[in-house]
């Protein structure tokens, strides 16, 4: 039988699953420097914990999620974000005892089912970020700063960010009635979509890609226009900051996310000119831990990246990140005695912290010596019979072709030190 990977997955093969690590190591690097600590949670959860939490009327729970039954009659799903599963957790283990702020960040696999095209997958991976137990604008702010950060880090150019508040419980339903008033003659023109959102959420109909209804709402109330006295300095001050960390960033009345938990600071990052389109995003929610079962007064914001958007968006900027692939010592030997001490010489470079190989295949010195061009091994360590008699072996730069005969027992620091200079 042909097997045949699922659609919408890809393999990350040798030469490709470097630059993932290299962007993987960024991000936990940022992350300690921000004072961020990591959380792995289960790739499948209860499916009540993504309809509650990410909102029923959500394309995601609506058409993209991967549900099933287990064998003891229970509804599980993939998880199609990372949020919600975050603050599951958060509640269950009783984070929220503890001093405040609780600042998490992880990755991983996420799981939606939808058309496969470049950047977006069934199966992909996100970075993403949580804070809990303030309320802070210049902790929004700093969030933002965050993922502006990570792209920067791992070389992409021509980032921005895009801004909005999307107001609160309490000026929300004004808003609402006003965006409601403004729909309702055009009902019949909008797509089906957002003829069920006009009825349900009817802010989401602003965030709708469809060419008529981006037309038919061009002039519809914005939330902007309609923030209380809580939503409308706090949006000040992020803004205010976001100047202060100097992160370029635009208002965008019309940014609404594709999530229901949202409150306040909702953000995209986008690249600068058609390259991809949004990179990721996220915003406050400040009713989510209730929402699954937490404290009433415990408020959260973070983001999820998209991470092969990023290795995308790095391939159309021709950005190739620093990495380096190759073995820093290549051992050849030449005989049944050698072979033997071949072991015990890699054992002591691996300890030692150095990338060693050797040849497996019982090939000539020709062929091994190609094996370790093609490892790309900065040195190659010959040692034949003649060698080890005399307690000795040929130590060659592939780089520069020179070579020279040390000590045995030389060769580890040897090999240390000219990798170190």
């Amino acid at each position: 039988m042909n097997y045949r990977i699922p659609r919408g997955t890809s393999d990350l093969l040798p030469g490709e699953v470097e630059r993932w690590q290299y962007m993987e190591e960024k991000a936990r690097e940022l992350c300690r420097l921000y004072h961020f600590s990591e959380i792995r949670t289960p790739l499948f959860e209860q499916t009540e914990l993504f309809r509650r939490g990410v909102g029923e009327t959500t394309d995601i729970v609506e058409k993209e999620m991967y549900t099933f039954e287990d064998r003891g009659g229970r509804s599980l799903t993939l998880r199609p974000e990372g949020t919600a599963p975050v603050v599951r957790s958060f509640v269950e283990n009783k984070m929220y005892a503890g001093p405040q702020p609780t600042k998490l960040y992880y990755m991983g696999p996420m799981f939606r089912y939808e058309r496969p095209q470049a950047g977006r997958q069934r199966q992909f991976h996100q970075f993403g970020v949580e804070v809990f137990g303030t309320r802070e604008p210049e902790v929004d702010a700093e969030i933002i700063d965050l993922g502006y950060r990570f792209y920067t880090a791992v070389g992409l150019r021509k980032v921005r960010v895009e801004l909005n508040s999307v107001g609160c419980p309490r000026c929300r339903p004004v808003h609402r009635e006003a965006l409601v008033k403004f729909l309702t003659p055009h009902r019949e023109e909008l797509c089906k979509d957002c003829q069920s959102r006009l009825e349900r959420n009817p802010m989401r109909v602003l965030d709708c890609k469809n060419e008529t209804c981006s037309r038919l709402t061009e002039d519809a109330p914005k939330m902007l226009q309609f923030l209380c006295d809580d939503c409308a300095p706090h949006f000040e001050t992020v803004k205010e900051n976001l100047d202060l960390l100097e992160v370029p960033y635009e208002v965008n009345p019309r940014l609404v996310r594709g999530l229901d938990y949202y409150t306040q600071t909702a953000f995209e990052y986008l690249l600068e000119e058609a390259e991809g389109g949004s990179l990721g995003g996220g915003g406050r929610y400040n009713g989510l831990v209730e929402e699954v079962g937490g404290p009433a007064d415990m408020p959260g914001i973070g983001f999820g990246l998209g991470l092969e958007r990023v290795i995308l968006a790095l391939e159309q900027q021709e950005v190739n990140p620093p990495i380096r692939r190759g073995v820093d010592c290549f051992l050849v030997t030449l005989g049944a005695a050698t072979k033997k001490r071949g072991v015990s010489l890699l054992k002591q470079l691996r300890e030692a912290g150095l990338s060693a190989e050797r040849d497996y295949l019982d090939r000539k010195l020709k062929a091994q010596l190609k094996a370790a061009d093609r490892s790309g091994a900065a040195y190659v360590a010959i040692l034949g019979e003649d060698e080890l008699e005399e307690d000795r072996i040929v130590v060659k730069n592939l780089s520069t072709g020179e070579q020279e005969t040390i000590q045995l027992d030389q060769l580890t620091d040897y090999i240390r030190h000219a990798c170190t200079r």
